[in-house]
């Protein structure tokens, strides 16, 4: 690098991401569909994935080190597709980062295995090292498959000292345990809050001649931006249009419990027995939810007691059956 190539800045040459996509999309759905318990918990996951994503872009931007960003990358070689959530590109080297913005406290084995634990519960995750990983095998072949026989011996020997695998986990607040994994395991986990000192101390191994000019980081980078693919952006299938489709039975429900109540009330009355001695609250809010329209049927769903079925039972089914 020459002496008055001074590079500090970081360059974000693209910053959009489908996650952002994706929760427009789920928030307009949520609209439609507010009592969609999936459309709730996939937003929410989206919203806590671009929640740590941000927090890492926080941390890029006021690295002073000159590097060169890009946001959400995909590349493809043959049936093989990588989703990269940002590729850092340095005077020295290129990071291809898995970001997970994990809940609970975080352990790697010896194996690499990661083991999330959450309030006592212990669960095995899929590695997103090995995503990492996976990441700069693709790249690498792509890359071999459009290098010449020299150039390919040449990258072979280098490439793997070039692209750095880093999962790097967002969320402050879960603990992070290493304490088993290999060094080679541990080199490429961090925190976000550590990611620029992790950077600094990785670039500063390199000899100072090695490290490349501003023109060609950026040309490095331009080139990986190339290999981002279009690609449509989807969201899982809710089965949506049977929801759309369903009669609204909220109007039906409640002329049902007012007959209902009435016919209580009634035969209390006839009776002179309390009103729960013909069936409950909870009783009735069940006969509302599972809606008999046969005595057989009452009886299956074991609302009421046989001698309420065997007294009232009748009349409940007419009820429902009249004002269906």
């Amino acid at each position: 690098m020459g002496l008055f190539e001074l590079f500090t800045e970081t360059i974000f040459l693209k910053t959009d991401s489908d996650l952002q996509k994706k929760i427009e999309m789920l928030s307009e759905l949520q609209t439609k569909y507010p009592n969609n318990k999936k459309i709730e918990l996939d937003l929410m996951l989206c919203k806590l994935g671009l929640a740590g994503e941000n927090e890492i872009e926080y941390e890029l931007k006021n690295a002073n080190l000159g590097m060169y960003v890009l946001h959400d990358i995909t590349i493809k070689y043959e049936d093989l597709t990588a989703q990269i959530d940002y590729i850092v590109v340095t005077t020295g080297k290129i990071y291809l980062i898995e970001c997970k913005n994990m809940v609970g406290n975080i352990t790697v084995n010896e194996r690499g295995d990661f083991i999330r634990e959450i309030n006592h519960q212990k669960e095995g995750i899929y590695s997103p090292l090995r995503q990492a990983e996976r990441h700069v095998e693709i790249l690498k072949k792509i890359w071999l498959s459009r290098s010449g026989i020299f150039n390919k011996i040449f990258v072979e020997g280098r490439f793997d000292n070039w692209y750095v695998p880093l999962v790097v986990i967002a969320n402050q607040k879960s603990i992070l345990n290493t304490r088993y994994a290999s060094k080679e395991i541990k080199q490429k986990i961090v925190k976000s809050d550590q990611l620029i000192n992790y950077i600094k101390r990785d670039i500063s191994t390199i000899d100072k001649n090695l490290l490349n000019s501003q023109k060609k980081t950026y040309e490095i980078a331009n080139w990986l931006l190339s290999l981002d693919e279009p690609h449509e952006i989807n969201i899982p299938k809710y089965e949506l249009e049977e929801q759309e489709n369903r009669p609204d039975n909220s109007n039906l429900k409640e002329e049902i419990r007012n007959r209902l109540i009435e016919f209580r009330t009634r035969k209390s009355k006839e009776k002179n027995i309390p009103a729960y001695y013909i069936f409950t609250n909870e009783e009735l809010e069940k006969i509302l939810e599972k809606l008999p329209q046969t005595i057989e049927e009452l009886k299956s769903f074991s609302i009421l007691s046989e001698i309420k079925i065997r007294l009232h039972g009748k009349e409940i089914v007419d009820i429902i059956n009249c004002e269906r």
